[in-house]
């Protein structure tokens, strides 16, 4: 199995025992981590290649994606693939795309809806989910 640490930088246990990493992309890979097998990015331009498989979800800094049906489906990817990969979500700086990623994923894992904002910030990073229409997303995606 090819998850992540749990209490390694980033990684976020869902309730189900999942663990996925969100991560800033401003910030440097750390190299002594293993890298991650299934990758997905939140940004409004195509991020650079990586070596492993993943996903780009056009979603421009403290806005939504752009395409939902499309941001729907890779968070749906993501979190099938957790429990035997390691998975990343990434933005710019790793806060609202990000949390507000990994908050959908909770949602997805049986967090209610209204409740997932709060697990992110307890369990990744206090100031997760920055606007006030991530939020919305979040309550409306389940």
């Amino acid at each position: 199995m090819k998850q992540w640490h749990e209490g390694a930088p980033g990684v976020l246990r869902l309730p189900s025992g999942r663990l996925v990493r969100g991560r800033a992309l401003r910030r440097p890979l750390d190299p002594a981590a293993p890298p991650p097998t299934y990758g997905v990015y939140l940004l409004g331009r195509r991020p650079p290649d990586v070596a492993w498989e993943a996903d780009w979800i056009r979603w421009p800094d403290f806005r939504l994606p752009t395409d939902r049906a499309a941001a729907r489906a890779a968070l749906a990817a993501a979190w099938e693939r957790a429990p035997h990969e390691r998975v990343e979500i990434a933005c710019g700086g790793g806060r609202g795309r990000t949390g507000t990623a990994l908050a959908c994923l909770a949602v997805l894992d049986g967090v209610p809806a209204g409740e997932a904002v709060d697990f992110v910030r307890r369990h990744y990073d206090r100031h997760a989910v920055e606007t006030p229409w991530q939020r919305r997303y979040v309550r409306t995606f389940g």
